[in-house]
């Protein structure tokens, strides 16, 4: 063998040595990765013309507690306020002299506004700056029934055994809607009555029991797990009680009356 040539080993010892030391003298040459920024998620993002597009809402989200952040109550206030006037965000960037960027940041509650932007904003929309305040300050009741203690009420299938415990209610002072939970048991003494009839929605969820259901002119068999939803204005009630004792949890919505 002569000398100079090595082994193979050798060769791709020394070849790998060059590429770590390549490497190495470089290394300080190349740019240091990209930091990974992921994309805001905001409520709504807005289009070519300046409107907002709406992406839908998330159920499983956490808007309850992101009411309480300040930016996210300004920025829905003032979404409110544009929609209240039929304007579009750029009417109202035009109005303000704020970029439809920083405007549709504005009303996703994803920056802070100053108090001069603020005082843009109130005067395009014609509200006085604490208006923009309102959703942050209202306060917001809750209504907590432990298990039995719900308040036996009265109501029109009483008569025929039917018990009723009001869990909780909701008046509609800010929305104009009526929300009034029950939950309904229905025993031995219980009779059949499918002509219940009112205005609004009712929602029934079977927790006990079977029933068989009547809607209109439907029936639907209902078992623990359950639901049905309907317009209440139909005829509707027990038709069969199949196996006692039954109880289902009954959420009935509908309009406020107004006193005017």
């Amino acid at each position: 063998m002569k000398k100079g040539l090595g082994t193979a080993p050798d060769k791709e010892k020394a070849a790998s040595s060059n590429v770590a030391s390549l490497r190495k003298e470089h290394r300080s040459e190349l740019p240091a990765p990209a930091e990974r920024v992921l994309p805001e998620q905001p409520d709504d993002v807005i289009d070519e013309t300046g409107a907002p597009v709406s992406l839908g809402q998330d159920p499983h989200a956490l808007t309850g507690a992101r009411d309480n952040i300040l930016e996210v109550a300004i920025g829905r206030e003032v979404r409110a306020f544009r929609k209240k006037l039929g304007i579009t965000v750029s009417d109202l960037a035009r109005a303000t002299g704020l970029s439809l960027g920083m405007l549709s940041k504005i009303e996703n509650g994803v920056t802070s506004a100053s108090l001069t932007t603020l005082q843009r904003l109130s005067r395009a929309l014609g509200v006085p700056v604490t208006a923009l305040f309102r959703r942050f300050e209202e306060k917001r009741d809750a209504v907590f029934v432990q298990a039995g203690q719900g308040l036996v009420i009265e109501r029109r299938g009483t008569r025929a055994g039917h018990q009723y415990q009001l869990l909780g209610f909701s008046g509609g002072s800010n929305t104009g809607l009526v929300v009034e939970p029950y939950m309904i048991t229905l025993t031995e003494v219980s009779d059949v009555f499918p002509l219940f009839q009112h205005s609004g929605l009712e929602f029934l969820y079977m927790l006990e029991g079977e029933v068989v259901y009547r809607h209109g002119d439907k029936l639907y068999t209902m078992r623990p797990g359950d639901s049905l939803f309907f317009d209440a204005d139909a005829p509707h009630g027990p038709e069969e009680l199949v196996k006692l004792p039954i109880r289902f949890l009954s959420i009935i919505s509908y309009a406020r009356e107004r006193d005017d």
